[in-house]
């Protein structure tokens, strides 16, 4: 009898409870989100039709399940971000390391790109890119898009940067110097380790913004999600399941990442 209370004290504690409060609000804001849409819907006459929306996710071929139209523009989208994630996060670091060295030049590159690329809209630059540097150089839509979205990104991943390197402890430092390693040797081992783990979550936020301006690179016919989304509507104007489908796409991967990141976060918390 007693273990049976003690069972029910702990399943009704103030933690569980507070979950179950807060899993009943999602669940009562989903519906009244899921009922606005329908009723706008509904009065404009428009006809669901989210039976038509699976084969263009996955497609039968020859009896085996093959990835259909929206999750191979999904495969792009994976591509770009990627590649532009890495690229981007190169940059940010060289720039970040620019505008705290003591050399008038780099600090004059540094703030020169910054102001450049922060002030104007990605958009632009992307066409820049594409329409004026790519056919004199010869890049392709992907190298261009590439392109692109690493130096956009990198202009605000270079400011985490530079506050995490900045809200090191300045006796790390002298204790490096002092124990005879070089400036370089003095960010590898001691400076960004600790700095990374400052500026992890605020690099994620970036990392999902660049997810979601990815979608701008279907703008210079780039067949990623965005764009096959475009060209799947003008075929069969499911126009709100297809926008409706692409976006749910883009949020499991923000959250997926998100989710990814926090664990990591957390292992490198409890592994120091």
């Amino acid at each position: 009898m007693e273990r049976l209370q003690f069972r029910k004290k702990s399943f009704l504690s103030p933690a569980r409870v507070s979950t179950l409060v807060d899993i009943l609000k999602f669940v009562l804001v989903m519906a009244v989100l899921i009922w606005i849409t329908a009723a706008g819907t509904e009065r404009l006459g428009y006809h669901w039709q989210w039976y038509r929306i699976p084969r263009y996710l996955v497609t039968l071929d020859a009896g085996h399940i093959a990835a259909g139209p929206l999750l191979s523009g999904l495969l792009i989208t994976f591509k770009i971000t990627g590649v532009s994630m890495v690229v981007a996060f190169s940059v940010g670091l060289v720039v970040a390391l620019f505008r705290l060295s003591q050399s008038f030049t780099a600090l004059a590159v540094a703030r020169g790109y910054l102001e450049l690329i922060r002030n104007t809209p990605l958009l632009i630059q992307l066409f820049f890119i594409y329409f004026v540097i790519a056919p004199v150089t010869g890049m392709s839509a992907f190298t261009s898009a590439v392109l692109a979205l690493s130096l956009f990104e990198g202009a605000y991943i270079s400011e985490i940067f530079r506050s995490g390197i900045l809200a090191v402890e300045r006796g790390q430092w002298e204790a490096s110097f002092s124990l005879g390693l070089t400036t370089l040797q003095t960010y590898r081992h001691v400076v960004l380790p600790q700095a990374f783990r400052i500026v992890l979550p605020p690099l994620t936020s970036q990392a999902i913004s660049l997810v979601k301006d990815s979608a701008l690179v279907s703008t210079i016919a780039i067949y990623d999600l965005t764009m096959v989304g475009q060209a799947v509507i003008a075929e069969t104007f499911l126009t709100f399941e297809i926008w409706f489908t692409v976006a749910a796409i883009y949020l499991v991967v923000t959250v997926f990442l998100s989710f990814l990141v926090h664990a990591l976060e957390t292992r490198m918390k409890f592994g120091s």
